[in-house]
């Protein structure tokens, strides 16, 4: 059976942060650390070795593969910052239309640098994604 390598683990959110070379992108994460901590209402975890997790569900796809996986979350990748936000929500690209500078991809949402986007519309988005989870998935948001 396959195990997912983006497992929950006690490493620490902040620690992770300070690691992170540039200092510009050292203070974007912490703003984002700030933003979905206040927009979700939960603690923080680092899953596998770079990924900042809030909340957590557990799905099943219709071939079978199922795991656990933070409801959102982000990762201050060296390039850009990936956001990690529900996929197929209906509403969504109605929302990152007024995002701001972007790009997506297949799971994510980058971004160079906070400055580039509307952080009320990323706060719409995380709220939306965590609606669209819940009501497809048993969640836990602590």
């Amino acid at each position: 059976m396959y195990t997912l390598k983006t497992q929950p683990n006690d490493q620490s959110v902040l620690e992770f942060i300070e690691r992170i070379e540039s200092v510009k992108k050292r203070e974007d994460a912490y703003r984002l650390l700030d933003l979905f901590t206040e927009t979700t209402g939960c603690e923080a975890k680092m899953w596998g070795a770079s990924i900042i997790g809030f909340g957590s569900y557990h799905y099943k796809y219709d071939s079978g593969h199922e795991g656990d996986a933070p409801v959102v979350g982000f990762s201050p990748r060296k390039a850009k910052h990936s956001l990690y936000l529900a996929q197929g929500e209906p509403n969504r690209e109605e929302l990152l239309s007024q995002l701001g500078k972007h790009k997506t991809g297949k799971a994510c949402v980058y971004v160079n640098k906070l400055d580039d986007i509307d952080v009320e519309v990323l706060r719409s988005l995380i709220q939306q994604s965590i609606t669209f989870i819940n009501d497809r998935y048993p969640t836990t948001m602590k």
